[in-house]
């Protein structure tokens, strides 16, 4: 598929799948008052120095939100996979497998970003000059793309192994086209600020009206975004 048939596709797929878009923003707000709820009560076990409320709730209220937080990136890849499937549907909630997925994507995240830290550190000592930050630089493009890849392995397959096969990941990228994948991605950001533009408009006209709009956007984002990743994977 084309750049241009990829973003028309992901652009109409949240409003093609509405049951799935509300579903989603319930588990959003969910999230949403389990922080707010962690820090107020955090906040209140401060003020009257209860250290076991303290630890209590903070320790409640932060497992509850990385359940729920997991759960929903595990949805994310749900879309992904559906878009490399090409398929119109949307995924349906499955809390168990949501999770421990999103628990192998946030170890994915961990994998993929720490290794260019430490080459850019252990190159920081060897040549201690620009070379070094521009090589940093390179590595931090290159990994980043690769974690692209890595997500949508991990969307595809549901195998760890197969998401942090870092060399195969990166083959993906030459696979669909570097200049492709980065011009996807410069695309992606340029519609997406387009689209906060507007709404953060609206909301300096109607702080309520906007409010509303920036909650939905946000999901509707996540949406657009995830279909186009597994649409661009697919031609992997």
């Amino acid at each position: 598929m084309e750049l241009g048939e990829i973003l028309s596709d992901a652009l109409v797929y949240p409003f093609q799948n509405i049951k799935a878009l509300v579903l989603y923003i319930i588990l959003g707000i969910i999230l949403g008052i389990a922080i707010s709820g962690t820090v107020v009560g955090i906040a209140a076990g401060t003020a009257t120095k209860n250290i076991f409320a303290l630890v209590g709730l903070g320790i409640i209220g932060i497992f509850i939100s990385l359940v729920i937080g997991f759960v929903i990136t595990g949805y994310q890849l749900d879309i992904i996979k559906y878009g490399i499937e090409r398929s119109a549907a949307a995924p349906g909630i499955d809390f168990v497998r949501q999770f421990i997925n999103g628990v192998k994507y946030f170890v994915v995240i961990i994998v993929y970003m720490i290794i260019p830290i430490i080459i850019g550190a252990i190159l920081a000592v060897i040549f201690q000059h620009w070379l070094s930050s521009i090589i940093s630089f390179i590595l931090a493009i290159v990994f980043s793309l690769a974690l692209l890849m890595a997500e949508c392995r991990l969307a595809k397959t549901e195998d760890l192994g197969y998401a942090l096969a870092i060399g195969d990941a990166i083959g993906d990228i030459s696979r669909i086209g570097a200049l492709k994948v980065v011009l996807f991605i410069i695309l992606i950001a340029v519609i997406t600020f387009i689209l906060f533009l507007i709404v953060g408009l609206i909301n300096q006209w109607n702080s309520t009206v906007g409010g509303i709009l920036l909650g939905i956007l946000g999901v509707y984002i996540a949406f657009f975004i995830g279909r186009a990743t597994g649409l661009l994977y697919s031609q992997v």
